[in-house]
């Protein structure tokens, strides 16, 4: 088994935009292999979360209470 280096899981994070843990255990899961560590990611959802998390939600209500006392 290879060992995973700084530089597979940063690649392997810009590719897919997952977290440094998840890139890692990815590439652990895949034997350092970044195309199917990146099908790894997509078969869990989580390569997709980044992209969906920079959507604006434009309709709904946001409630903020403030209790001074």
């Amino acid at each position: 088994m290879a060992e995973v280096t700084k530089e597979m899981v940063k690649e392997l994070r810009e590719k897919t935009g997952a977290g440094m843990n998840d890139c890692r255990k990815a590439l652990v899961e895949n034997n350092c292999e970044l195309e199917k560590a990146v099908e790894w990611l997509r078969e869990k959802g989580i390569a997709g979360a980044a992209k969906k998390s920079s959507r604006a939600a434009k309709e709904g209500l946001v409630y903020s209470y403030i209790h001074s006392g």
